[in-house]
Parts: structure tokens; sequence; C-alpha cells
């Protein structure tokens, strides 16, 4: 049945990002009003904050009419609308210190994927890993300042063994040097992802870029 299903992804800067599937939409570290960089906004059902940050924990605007969304701001296990998530703390330095960051396992109507957050090492828990099993989508922050830097995105990118990477959290400069590790540097960004599980596990870490 999961055949006839497909995934939309949108990226909105930082590490936001947008996934509808069917009916249900998540929304991943959504840009606070408080923040610089600059906001989207949609109404959403589930919102997943991986680290208490304006740039990551923008509830209010993911928040649209009577669409109040389930919120999910750290490490547990949980389930709504049919979605499981499980969520494994990890390190961040993201806005100049010392936080947690959680990483978050999605498992969606067959699809799996995971969002790394503002993951700033690669100090990742033995059960965090072994929920990284079979990992669809990986979403991976690559643009230093407190969260991985290219060479080590790339690095955990490998070791995950995902069918598809998208990088998240990045600048030129710091995109540039990711395609050059994973020797992908003519990748054109893309303005949407579009996802069938029988597509998704045809692939074998291809990388795409989303456009803002």
């Amino acid at each position: 049945m999961y055949n006839s299903l497909h995934m939309v992804i949108t990226y909105h800067g930082g590490t936001f990002v947008k996934v509808s599937f069917g009916d249900t939409t998540l929304a991943f570290n959504p840009i606070s009003k408080k923040s610089k960089l600059k906001q989207s906004k949609f109404g959403s059902d589930i919102a997943l904050i991986s680290q208490n940050h304006d740039d990551c924990n923008g509830v209010e605007q993911v928040s649209h009419g009577a669409r109040e969304p389930f919120i999910i701001s750290g490490p547990g296990e949980y389930e709504v609308k049919k979605v499981t998530v499980t969520g494994f703390q990890s390190e961040t330095t993201y806005g100049g210190k010392s936080a947690i960051n959680t990483i978050y396992i999605v498992k969606l109507e067959g699809m799996k994927i995971c969002f790394l957050g503002t993951l700033g090492n690669d100090k990742i828990t033995d059960g965090a890993f072994e929920a990284m099993e079979n990992i669809d989508i990986l979403f991976i922050p690559i643009g230093g300042n407190g969260m991985l830097e290219p060479s080590k995105a790339h690095q955990l990118g490998v070791k995950i063994g995902s069918h598809v990477v998208v990088p998240i959290g990045f600048e030129a400069a710091s995109l540039k040097k990711f395609l050059k590790e994973e020797g992908d540097e003519g990748i054109k960004p893309a303005e949407k992802l579009t996802a069938k599980k029988k597509d998704v596990e045809s692939k074998e870490g291809e990388v795409v870029v989303l456009k803002v």
C-alpha cells in the first residue's frame, strides 16, 4: 500500500524543514519570530523542536487557525496521528554555548526519517545508532557554527547509511565543502523533494539539496 503514497519535503532555512505526508504535516525546528533568520508560517499537526533556541522553537509560526500542533521538544517516545517519534539526547554548541539537542527518528506510513537538528558532534548514543538502521531520509546539519562541520557531517552520513541525505543549516560556503566531500559538486538545488517509499529504497546515500 505504501507505493502509492508520497512525502513532500520543503526547506525553510536554518534547520527548519516541513514534511507533508497525505493530510499530515510535520514541522521540524520552525524558526521563531524572535530569530534573525527569515520566518515562514503554515499550519502543522506536529512540531518537533530539537533545541530550545529562537532559530528552532517557533511553534507559533506553525500554528494556523484551528490547527495547533502537538509539540515534541525532547527525548522520549511519542505516537501522534499514527506517527511514531523517538527522541534521543545529544549535544550542540549552536548559539554559542553547550546545549541539549534532540535527534528525532520518525516513522510514518512505512517511511523512516532521521532529523539530526543542530547536532554539534558525532557523539551519538548506541541506542540512537541502533534506531538509525534503514533510514530512508536523513536531515543533517552541515554548517558548523556549533553544528557539524561539512567533513564531519559527510563522515557521519556515511556511517548512518541512509537512502537519501538532505543537508540543512548551511550557507553557500559550507554547502560547497559538503558537496565536495560527497563528490557531488554538480548538484542543482530543487524546490522540493517528493519521495515515494519504493523510489527511495533504490537509492544509496543520494544527496538532495533543497532551495530555501
